[in-house]
């Protein structure tokens, strides 16, 4: 513990105020005596989403020492709109203080690269440890258990309540409703995520028939079943043994299958553990990990999925009982090509052509709407350039934008309807054109939508409900207007560049070398002319880049894994975690720029 540097933690500071403290503005002095652990993230982010799951056991189990504050800090335009900040805290059932910092200012102080980072604050209020990315609860956990020791001896520790105050719950038959399908008589089923639940709605879309679930977050089948922040469904073909649908159960990272005669549910895929970096990538579908299933299509034979936890599409078939990959390489970012080197971020909506040559995809973090072609396999973009360009804009769809989309829906004509989530609009894309149009605006963080006679019933995710429009003959005129993610460039040399991932293992824990290396870096760049070596994999956490000197900016995309077990020679099988963060850093390329570019997976600088 006397190894750690001394550095006072920076005041938290944000514009949009604070959220689930009752109204009062929170300083560090306010928390002196607890071990406080940061959390900067933001909504869109499917690792962010997955740290705040790992982190309901840390706050459950030290609730009398630890206080975790949200630092939410935006990507999208979208995601600075405090409303919608208040939205997200519902939806994911955020149980501590958040901090709406729009303009990064404390994101800054602290100097952070990345969603999603923990920093650790000691209760004397010095930062004692920093770590990004995902799979730190158990360093997390160690950490706290020694603070706690310290200072209590210290006389430094105050035990109590936090200063969570709970808000007022949401009413109503829908919470945080994902997507939805038309079922053969002519209901609606709905996957009502904030409820962890499905909805049966009568032909109205309002009139609540039956609720398969009881509302309470778990992994359980038969006929009394649970589900944890369902999203996807997709009806199965008759014939099909079993069961009627299946549903992508996101937060239990499984696909569960529902008979709709008598609402039981079964497990078909998936352990209910987040898959990670060396797990299975096929094998029996209940034996190999997945990782938050966002939607689900019946598409050349086969149930596929898209796999936001990992950037991937993955399969299940049905018949044999099989789960696998079948696109994607978990790198993310927008690359097109074969589909086993294509790069995906974050797909979240998938819909099939009338014809079925085509499966559709929503790239929700690239903005994009991406096809796989049934015959090649290969990926395509239709729409989107890549992570940090979004907007509204309609046109050529080259130039056109989106934001953030989470839904695609195949209209009779054969164009695409995009939920385009953050721009809480309905836009169409036409294959035969290539131009991109506005159906409807004002449709609050639209996120699916199922064709009904010429009609198109759209989820609203945070209104709670399913709305039905006419589809409109005439597009609708908007003004356009196009963003960029704005984060401060680090300005580096052209030449030589040092990259140095800092990974500290957590205390009686050691890097894992019994089988090989046990870590991982993956570098590369956009665009690719930036790095004039140095792109690529290997094992160590350090390498020597070589950027050009006629780019004059761009971004590195970093991708770095660690595992380290228990370090006691007497325990045969030694508990083992995974840590793991991707990092996209802008960059510009300057003469008195840095050489060196730390990053920080665990540990401090």
């Amino acid at each position: 513990m006397a190894s750690r540097a001394r550095v006072r933690a920076p005041e938290l500071v944000g514009a949009g105020g604070w959220l689930n403290t009752g109204g009062k503005d929170l300083k560090l002095a306010d928390l002196r005596g607890k071990c406080v652990v940061l959390d900067f993230w933001t909504f869109c982010c499917i690792n962010c989403l997955h740290v705040l799951d790992e982190l309901r056991e840390l706050e459950e189990k030290h609730r009398d020492t630890v206080v975790i504050v949200g630092v939410h800090s935006p990507k999208f335009v979208h995601e600075a709109d405090h409303r919608a900040v208040v939205d997200a805290v519902d939806r994911y059932e955020v149980h501590h203080p958040v901090l709406d910092d729009p303009a990064l200012a404390t994101w800054k102080q602290y100097a952070v690269r990345a969603w999603p980072t923990l920093v650790v604050i000691d209760p004397e209020g010095y930062v004692v440890a920093q770590h990004a990315g995902e799979g730190h609860a158990h360093a997390l956990a160690r950490l706290v258990e020694e603070l706690e020791a310290e200072h209590a001896a210290k006389g430094t520790l105050r035990r109590g309540d936090g200063p969570y105050v709970a808000p007022e719950p949401t009413a109503g038959d829908l919470k945080f409703p994902g997507k939805a399908v038309r079922l053969p008589n002519g209901h609606f089923l709905v996957a009502d995520s904030g409820h962890h639940s499905l909805v049966e709605l009568e032909a109205d879309g309002e009139t609540v028939v039956r609720r398969i679930g009881d509302g309470v977050r778990g992994l359980v089948d038969g006929t009394s079943p649970r589900f944890s922040e369902p999203q996807g469904l997709v009806l199965l073909p008759e014939g099909t043994a079993g069961h009627d649908l299946v549903v992508a159960d996101t937060v239990n990272h499984a696909l569960r299958g529902v008979r709709l005669s008598d609402g039981s549910v079964t497990t078909l895929a998936g352990t209910g553990r987040q898959w990670w970096q060396g797990s299975a990538t096929e094998g029996p579908a209940r034996e190999v990990d997945l990782s938050s299933p966002w939607d689900v299509a019946w598409f050349d034979g086969r149930v596929w999925i898209a796999m936001a936890g990992v950037h991937q599409l993955w399969a299940y078939d049905p018949a044999a009982g099989t789960v696998g990959v079948v696109a994607g390489t978990t790198n993310e970012g927008l690359v097109d090509g074969p589909a086993a080197e294509a790069w995906f971020a974050q797909p979240s909506g998938l819909a099939v052509s009338a014809d079925g040559e085509r499966l559709w995809v929503a790239d929700s973090e690239t903005s994009a709407l991406r096809w796989v072609s049934r015959e090649t396999k290969a990926v395509h973009s239709a729409v989107g350039t890549g992570l940090f360009d979004f907007g509204h804009r309609d046109g050529a769809a080259a130039q056109a934008l989106l934001q953030h989309p989470l839904g695609v829906t195949v209209l009779p004509d054969g164009s695409v309807a995009v939920s385009d989530t953050y721009n809480h609009a309905l836009r169409r894309y036409d294959p035969a054109s290539d131009e991109v149009s506005t159906l409807a605006t004002d449709l609050r963080e639209p996120s699916g939508a199922v064709l009904v006679d010429g009609d198109i019933v759209v989820v609203e995710s945070a209104r709670h409900r399913l709305t039905r429009l006419r589809l409109p003959e005439e597009a609708v005129r908007v003004d356009a207007v196009a963003h960029r993610t704005q984060r401060a460039a680090t300005e580096v040399a052209p030449g030589a560049l040092r990259l140095d991932v800092v990974f500290r293992a957590p205390t009686g824990q050691k890097l894992d070398e019994r089988y090989g290396p046990s870590t991982r870096l993956l570098v590369s760049a956009t665009p690719p002319e930036l790095l004039v070596s140095g792109a690529g994999a290997d094992s160590a956490l350090s390498r020597e880049l070589v950027l050009s000197d006629t780019v004059t900016e761009g971004v590195l995309h970093v991708s770095a894994m660690a595992a380290s077990c228990d370090d006691d020679p007497a325990v045969e099988y030694p508990a083992c975690h995974v840590h793991q963060q991707d990092w996209g850093v802008p960059v510009k390329l300057t003469d008195d720029g840095a050489r060196r570019l730390p990053l920080v997976l665990a540990g401090l600088e």
